[in-house]
Protein backbone atom coordinates (compact mmCIF):
# COMPACT_ATOMS: atom_id res chain seq x y z
CA UNK A 1 0.00 0.00 0.00
CA UNK A 2 2.34 2.73 -1.61
CA UNK A 3 1.29 6.28 -0.17
CA UNK A 4 0.17 8.77 -2.83
CA UNK A 5 2.32 12.06 -3.73
CA UNK A 6 1.12 15.02 -1.78
CA UNK A 7 1.85 17.09 -4.62
CA UNK A 8 0.24 15.13 -7.57
CA UNK A 9 -1.40 16.88 -9.95
CA UNK A 10 -5.22 17.04 -10.83
CA UNK A 11 -5.68 15.15 -7.42
CA UNK A 12 -9.46 14.83 -7.30
CA UNK A 13 -12.11 12.83 -5.69
CA UNK A 14 -12.35 8.96 -7.46
CA UNK A 15 -15.41 7.55 -8.55
CA UNK A 16 -15.27 4.82 -5.21
CA UNK A 17 -15.19 8.00 -3.15
CA UNK A 18 -17.87 9.54 -4.64
CA UNK A 19 -19.77 6.27 -4.13
CA UNK A 20 -19.14 6.32 -0.64
CA UNK A 21 -20.41 9.14 0.31
CA UNK A 22 -23.96 8.11 -1.43
CA UNK A 23 -24.04 6.06 1.40
CA UNK A 24 -24.11 8.69 3.89
CA UNK A 25 -26.68 10.46 2.26
CA UNK A 26 -28.83 8.03 3.82
CA UNK A 27 -27.59 8.52 7.31
CA UNK A 28 -27.71 12.34 7.48
CA UNK A 29 -31.26 12.53 5.99
CA UNK A 30 -32.32 9.96 8.95
CA UNK A 31 -30.52 11.95 11.18
CA UNK A 32 -32.53 15.13 10.23
CA UNK A 33 -35.60 13.33 9.93
CA UNK A 34 -35.24 12.28 12.84
CA UNK A 35 -34.68 15.66 14.46
CA UNK A 36 -37.10 17.45 12.61
CA UNK A 37 -39.52 14.91 14.48
CA UNK A 38 -38.24 15.47 17.98
CA UNK A 39 -38.24 19.62 17.80
CA UNK A 40 -41.81 19.37 16.31
CA UNK A 41 -43.06 16.89 19.30
CA UNK A 42 -41.23 19.66 21.48
CA UNK A 43 -38.89 17.26 22.67
CA UNK A 44 -35.90 19.80 22.21
CA UNK A 45 -33.20 18.80 24.40
CA UNK A 46 -33.31 14.66 23.98
CA UNK A 47 -33.56 15.98 20.16
CA UNK A 48 -30.60 17.85 19.94
CA UNK A 49 -28.82 14.97 22.49
CA UNK A 50 -29.62 12.47 20.15
CA UNK A 51 -28.63 14.44 17.35
CA UNK A 52 -24.95 15.95 18.15
CA UNK A 53 -24.31 12.00 19.36
CA UNK A 54 -25.41 10.10 16.12
CA UNK A 55 -23.72 13.03 13.74
CA UNK A 56 -20.48 12.20 15.38
CA UNK A 57 -20.41 8.53 14.45
CA UNK A 58 -21.14 10.01 11.14
CA UNK A 59 -19.34 12.38 10.69
CA UNK A 60 -16.00 11.01 12.31
CA UNK A 61 -16.00 7.61 10.01
CA UNK A 62 -16.83 9.64 7.12
CA UNK A 63 -13.77 11.86 8.25
CA UNK A 64 -11.52 9.08 8.70
CA UNK A 65 -11.97 7.36 5.53
CA UNK A 66 -11.72 10.59 3.94
CA UNK A 67 -8.33 11.25 5.47
CA UNK A 68 -6.78 7.76 4.98
CA UNK A 69 -7.95 7.81 1.13
CA UNK A 70 -5.74 11.03 0.46
CA UNK A 71 -2.77 8.83 1.87
CA UNK A 72 -2.91 5.63 0.72
CA UNK A 73 -5.88 5.00 -1.75
CA UNK A 74 -4.26 2.39 -3.95
CA UNK A 75 -7.69 1.40 -5.63
CA UNK A 76 -6.89 -2.10 -5.70
CA UNK A 77 -9.79 -5.00 -5.54
CA UNK A 78 -8.78 -5.48 -1.66
CA UNK A 79 -9.24 -1.56 -0.91
CA UNK A 80 -12.47 -1.79 -2.84
CA UNK A 81 -14.03 -4.57 -0.96
CA UNK A 82 -13.16 -3.47 2.20
CA UNK A 83 -14.73 0.45 1.50
CA UNK A 84 -17.74 -1.75 0.40
CA UNK A 85 -17.75 -3.46 3.87
CA UNK A 86 -17.52 0.34 5.29
CA UNK A 87 -20.12 1.42 3.24
CA UNK A 88 -22.48 -1.89 5.27
CA UNK A 89 -21.92 -0.20 8.30
CA UNK A 90 -22.88 3.22 7.52
CA UNK A 91 -26.20 1.60 6.12
CA UNK A 92 -26.37 -0.41 9.26
CA UNK A 93 -25.86 2.93 11.36
CA UNK A 94 -28.31 4.44 9.38
CA UNK A 95 -31.08 1.77 10.37
CA UNK A 96 -30.00 2.55 14.14
CA UNK A 97 -30.61 5.85 14.02
CA UNK A 98 -34.39 6.05 14.31
CA UNK A 99 -33.94 3.93 17.83
CA UNK A 100 -31.75 6.17 18.98
CA UNK A 101 -33.69 8.82 19.05
CA UNK A 102 -37.17 7.41 19.93
CA UNK A 103 -36.17 4.84 22.76
CA UNK A 104 -32.23 6.50 23.42
CA UNK A 105 -31.23 2.75 22.18
CA UNK A 106 -27.84 2.91 20.16
CA UNK A 107 -27.05 -0.62 20.06
CA UNK A 108 -27.62 -0.71 16.15
CA UNK A 109 -26.28 2.73 15.75
CA UNK A 110 -22.90 1.62 17.60
CA UNK A 111 -22.58 -1.70 15.94
CA UNK A 112 -22.68 0.00 12.51
CA UNK A 113 -20.31 2.27 13.50
CA UNK A 114 -17.75 -0.43 15.08
CA UNK A 115 -17.57 -2.19 11.56
CA UNK A 116 -16.86 0.94 9.85
CA UNK A 117 -14.07 1.23 12.69
CA UNK A 118 -12.45 -2.23 12.30
CA UNK A 119 -12.39 -2.16 8.49
CA UNK A 120 -10.10 1.00 8.75
CA UNK A 121 -8.39 -1.28 10.96
CA UNK A 122 -7.55 -3.42 8.29
CA UNK A 123 -6.78 -0.81 6.05
CA UNK A 124 -4.10 0.99 8.74
CA UNK A 125 -2.52 -2.65 9.23
CA UNK A 126 -2.14 -2.72 5.23
CA UNK A 127 -0.72 0.33 5.40
CA UNK A 128 2.00 -0.64 8.06
CA UNK A 129 3.44 -2.94 5.42
CA UNK A 130 4.76 0.01 4.53
CA UNK A 131 8.39 0.28 6.15
CA UNK A 132 8.40 4.44 6.18
CA UNK A 133 4.73 4.80 8.27
CA UNK A 134 4.74 1.74 9.64
CA UNK A 135 4.70 2.93 13.35
CA UNK A 136 1.88 5.69 12.40
CA UNK A 137 0.01 2.86 10.77
CA UNK A 138 0.07 0.65 13.95
CA UNK A 139 -0.52 3.38 15.64
CA UNK A 140 -3.67 4.31 14.13
CA UNK A 141 -4.17 0.29 13.97
CA UNK A 142 -3.95 -0.32 17.74
CA UNK A 143 -5.71 3.42 19.36
CA UNK A 144 -8.60 2.43 16.68
CA UNK A 145 -9.58 -1.13 17.85
CA UNK A 146 -9.17 -0.50 21.66
CA UNK A 147 -11.83 2.20 21.40
CA UNK A 148 -14.03 -0.05 19.14
CA UNK A 149 -13.39 -2.29 22.87
CA UNK A 150 -14.85 0.46 25.17
CA UNK A 151 -17.69 1.17 22.73
CA UNK A 152 -19.05 -2.19 22.92
CA UNK A 153 -18.41 -2.02 26.29
CA UNK A 154 -20.04 1.19 26.99
CA UNK A 155 -23.08 0.03 25.19
CA UNK A 156 -23.52 -3.05 27.63
CA UNK A 157 -22.70 -1.52 30.98
CA UNK A 158 -23.77 2.24 31.33
CA UNK A 159 -27.06 3.65 30.89
CA UNK A 160 -28.33 7.38 31.57
CA UNK A 161 -25.92 10.05 32.81
CA UNK A 162 -22.88 7.50 32.95
CA UNK A 163 -23.46 6.88 29.59
CA UNK A 164 -23.70 10.47 28.43
CA UNK A 165 -20.00 11.33 30.49
CA UNK A 166 -18.55 7.74 29.06
CA UNK A 167 -19.83 8.90 25.61
CA UNK A 168 -17.97 12.39 26.14
CA UNK A 169 -14.57 10.47 27.76
CA UNK A 170 -14.77 8.04 24.31
CA UNK A 171 -15.18 10.89 22.01
CA UNK A 172 -12.17 12.55 23.14
CA UNK A 173 -9.91 9.35 23.01
CA UNK A 174 -11.20 9.19 19.38
CA UNK A 175 -10.22 12.72 18.88
CA UNK A 176 -6.82 12.04 20.68
CA UNK A 177 -5.99 8.88 17.93
CA UNK A 178 -4.56 11.33 15.45
CA UNK A 179 -2.90 13.14 17.09
CA UNK A 180 -1.03 10.89 18.67
CA UNK A 181 -0.39 8.83 15.53
CA UNK A 182 0.20 11.74 13.41
CA UNK A 183 3.45 12.49 15.91
CA UNK A 184 4.52 9.37 15.38
CA UNK A 185 5.41 10.63 11.37
CA UNK A 186 2.93 12.36 9.65
CA UNK A 187 1.43 10.64 6.26
CA UNK A 188 1.12 13.06 3.37
CA UNK A 189 -2.04 14.08 2.78
CA UNK A 190 -3.03 16.36 -0.56
CA UNK A 191 -4.40 19.40 0.31
CA UNK A 192 -6.24 20.40 -2.81
CA UNK A 193 -7.98 16.55 -2.35
CA UNK A 194 -8.61 16.28 0.60
CA UNK A 195 -10.70 19.94 0.89
CA UNK A 196 -12.37 19.39 -2.10
CA UNK A 197 -13.56 16.03 0.01
CA UNK A 198 -14.84 18.24 2.60
CA UNK A 199 -16.56 20.40 -0.16
CA UNK A 200 -17.92 17.80 -1.79
CA UNK A 201 -19.75 15.99 1.61
CA UNK A 202 -20.93 19.82 2.56
CA UNK A 203 -22.92 19.62 -1.05
CA UNK A 204 -24.35 16.47 0.12
CA UNK A 205 -25.74 18.78 3.26
CA UNK A 206 -26.93 21.69 1.71
CA UNK A 207 -28.79 19.54 -0.63
CA UNK A 208 -30.96 17.81 2.24
CA UNK A 209 -32.31 21.57 2.45
CA UNK A 210 -33.35 21.72 -0.30
CA UNK A 211 -34.84 18.50 -0.40
CA UNK A 212 -36.84 19.64 3.02
CA UNK A 213 -37.97 22.76 1.09
CA UNK A 214 -39.09 20.62 -1.46
CA UNK A 215 -41.05 17.85 0.13
CA UNK A 216 -42.28 20.90 1.94
CA UNK A 217 -43.88 22.14 -0.70
CA UNK A 218 -45.45 19.17 -1.74
CA UNK A 219 -47.40 18.21 1.72
CA UNK A 220 -48.23 21.82 1.89
CA UNK A 221 -49.94 21.16 -1.44
CA UNK A 222 -51.91 18.52 -0.56
CA UNK A 223 -53.15 20.17 2.77
CA UNK A 224 -56.64 21.44 3.01
CA UNK A 225 -55.54 24.88 4.82
CA UNK A 226 -56.07 27.13 2.68
CA UNK A 227 -52.38 29.38 3.40
CA UNK A 228 -50.73 26.03 3.76
CA UNK A 229 -49.48 26.16 0.02
CA UNK A 230 -48.58 30.17 -0.05
CA UNK A 231 -46.90 29.69 3.34
CA UNK A 232 -44.71 27.01 1.93
CA UNK A 233 -43.61 27.98 -1.09
CA UNK A 234 -43.16 31.45 0.42
CA UNK A 235 -40.75 29.51 2.71
CA UNK A 236 -39.20 27.44 0.17
CA UNK A 237 -38.09 30.40 -1.73
CA UNK A 238 -36.12 32.27 0.79
CA UNK A 239 -34.75 28.91 1.53
CA UNK A 240 -33.40 28.72 -1.93
CA UNK A 241 -32.00 31.87 -1.22
CA UNK A 242 -29.94 31.03 2.22
CA UNK A 243 -29.08 27.74 1.31
CA UNK A 244 -27.41 29.38 -2.17
CA UNK A 245 -25.69 31.90 0.07
CA UNK A 246 -24.40 29.32 2.32
CA UNK A 247 -22.89 27.45 -0.19
CA UNK A 248 -21.50 30.75 -1.63
CA UNK A 249 -20.14 31.31 1.37
CA UNK A 250 -18.54 27.93 1.94
CA UNK A 251 -16.54 28.06 -1.17
CA UNK A 252 -15.69 31.79 -1.25
CA UNK A 253 -12.60 30.92 0.45
CA UNK A 254 -9.20 28.75 -0.86
CA UNK A 255 -9.55 26.03 1.53
CA UNK A 256 -6.22 24.27 0.96
CA UNK A 257 -4.46 26.95 2.67
CA UNK A 258 -6.39 25.69 5.67
CA UNK A 259 -4.30 22.57 6.15
CA UNK A 260 -0.62 23.09 5.82
CA UNK A 261 0.36 21.96 9.61
CA UNK A 262 -0.83 18.93 11.12
CA UNK A 263 -2.27 21.28 14.50
CA UNK A 264 -4.28 23.42 11.17
CA UNK A 265 -5.47 20.12 9.72
CA UNK A 266 -6.83 18.66 13.19
CA UNK A 267 -8.79 22.22 13.41
CA UNK A 268 -9.96 22.04 10.10
CA UNK A 269 -11.12 18.56 10.39
CA UNK A 270 -12.79 18.78 13.67
CA UNK A 271 -14.44 22.19 13.11
CA UNK A 272 -16.29 20.73 9.92
CA UNK A 273 -18.07 18.88 13.08
CA UNK A 274 -20.06 21.83 13.82
CA UNK A 275 -20.31 23.42 10.33
CA UNK A 276 -22.04 19.43 8.95
CA UNK A 277 -24.14 18.91 11.93
CA UNK A 278 -25.41 22.98 11.41
CA UNK A 279 -26.09 22.23 7.84
CA UNK A 280 -27.82 18.89 8.76
CA UNK A 281 -29.74 20.64 11.43
CA UNK A 282 -30.99 23.46 9.20
CA UNK A 283 -32.98 21.15 6.91
CA UNK A 284 -34.62 20.00 10.05
CA UNK A 285 -35.22 23.21 11.10
CA UNK A 286 -36.68 24.33 7.90
CA UNK A 287 -39.79 21.70 8.07
CA UNK A 288 -40.19 22.22 11.92
CA UNK A 289 -40.52 26.02 10.68
CA UNK A 290 -43.15 25.03 8.30
CA UNK A 291 -44.77 22.74 10.88
CA UNK A 292 -45.39 25.77 13.08
CA UNK A 293 -46.83 28.04 10.60
CA UNK A 294 -49.41 25.53 9.55
CA UNK A 295 -50.30 24.06 13.03
CA UNK A 296 -48.51 20.86 12.75
CA UNK A 297 -46.26 21.07 15.78
CA UNK A 298 -45.99 21.46 19.37
CA UNK A 299 -43.42 23.91 19.26
CA UNK A 300 -43.91 28.10 19.60
CA UNK A 301 -43.03 30.19 16.91
CA UNK A 302 -39.60 32.10 18.53
CA UNK A 303 -38.23 28.62 19.41
CA UNK A 304 -39.21 27.42 15.29
CA UNK A 305 -37.27 30.37 13.98
CA UNK A 306 -34.23 29.58 16.02
CA UNK A 307 -33.81 25.61 14.84
CA UNK A 308 -33.27 27.59 11.42
CA UNK A 309 -31.15 31.00 12.66
CA UNK A 310 -29.04 28.80 15.20
CA UNK A 311 -27.71 26.32 12.66
CA UNK A 312 -26.71 28.94 9.88
CA UNK A 313 -24.65 31.10 12.53
CA UNK A 314 -22.86 27.70 13.67
CA UNK A 315 -22.14 27.09 9.97
CA UNK A 316 -21.29 30.66 8.93
CA UNK A 317 -19.08 31.23 12.25
CA UNK A 318 -17.16 27.63 11.43
CA UNK A 319 -16.61 28.49 7.53
CA UNK A 320 -15.06 31.96 8.66
CA UNK A 321 -12.79 30.61 11.64
CA UNK A 322 -11.79 27.39 9.49
CA UNK A 323 -11.11 29.51 6.17
CA UNK A 324 -12.41 32.98 5.77
CA UNK A 325 -10.60 34.89 8.45
CA UNK A 326 -7.33 34.35 7.28
CA UNK A 327 -7.97 34.82 3.73
CA UNK A 328 -9.90 38.10 3.79
CA UNK A 329 -8.76 41.98 5.09
CA UNK A 330 -10.46 43.92 8.13
CA UNK A 331 -14.35 44.24 6.27
CA UNK A 332 -15.19 40.84 5.11
CA UNK A 333 -13.81 39.70 8.94
CA UNK A 334 -16.43 41.96 10.21
CA UNK A 335 -19.07 41.45 8.16
CA UNK A 336 -19.35 37.74 8.06
CA UNK A 337 -19.00 37.22 11.74
CA UNK A 338 -21.71 39.96 12.15
CA UNK A 339 -24.04 38.81 9.65
CA UNK A 340 -23.72 35.28 11.45
CA UNK A 341 -25.12 36.82 14.90
CA UNK A 342 -27.69 38.96 13.22
CA UNK A 343 -29.63 35.99 11.77
CA UNK A 344 -30.04 35.08 15.30
CA UNK A 345 -32.35 37.88 15.75
CA UNK A 346 -34.83 36.67 13.31
CA UNK A 347 -37.23 35.65 15.52
CA UNK A 348 -38.42 39.11 16.02
CA UNK A 349 -39.63 39.28 12.32
CA UNK A 350 -43.33 38.39 11.55
CA UNK A 351 -42.10 36.36 8.15
CA UNK A 352 -39.52 33.54 8.99
CA UNK A 353 -36.19 33.47 7.40
CA UNK A 354 -36.71 36.90 5.59
CA UNK A 355 -34.06 38.63 7.70
CA UNK A 356 -32.20 35.82 7.39
CA UNK A 357 -32.05 36.01 4.09
CA UNK A 358 -31.46 39.27 3.67
CA UNK A 359 -28.39 39.50 5.80
CA UNK A 360 -26.89 36.34 3.85
CA UNK A 361 -27.38 38.23 0.77
CA UNK A 362 -25.71 41.10 1.83
CA UNK A 363 -22.42 38.86 3.18
CA UNK A 364 -22.40 37.35 0.11
CA UNK A 365 -22.63 40.67 -1.86
CA UNK A 366 -19.79 41.90 0.58
CA UNK A 367 -17.80 38.89 -0.48
CA UNK A 368 -17.75 39.36 -4.01
CA UNK A 369 -16.99 43.17 -4.07
CA UNK A 370 -13.67 42.40 -1.87
CA UNK A 371 -12.71 38.98 -2.82
CA UNK A 372 -9.92 36.50 -0.77
CA UNK A 373 -6.53 38.15 -0.26
CA UNK A 374 -3.58 36.77 -1.54
CA UNK A 375 -0.50 35.27 0.47
CA UNK A 376 2.66 37.54 -0.25
CA UNK A 377 4.49 34.44 -1.70
CA UNK A 378 1.70 34.15 -4.27
CA UNK A 379 2.07 37.98 -4.72
CA UNK A 380 5.83 37.63 -4.98
CA UNK A 381 5.35 34.66 -7.71
CA UNK A 382 2.78 36.57 -9.83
Amino acid sequence: MRPRDPKEPHRSASPLELFFDLVFVVAVANAAVQLHHALTENHVADGLLSYALVFFAIWWAWMNFTWFATSFDVDDWLYRVLTVVQMAGVLVLAAGIEPAFTEQNFTIAVLGYVLMRVTMVTQWLRAARNPEYRTTALTYATGIAGVQVLWVLWLLVFDGVPALIGFVVLVAVELSVPWVAERKGATPWHPHHITERYGLFTLILLGESLLASANAIIEALQDETALAPLISISISILTLVVTASLWWIYFWPPHHRAIGTLGSSLFYGYTHYFIFAAAGAFSAGIEVEIDVLTEHSKLGDVAASFTVTIPIAVFVLGVWLIAIRANADRVVNVVVPAGAVLVLFDPVIPIPITLTAVVMIVVVAVLVARGPTQPEHEKLTT
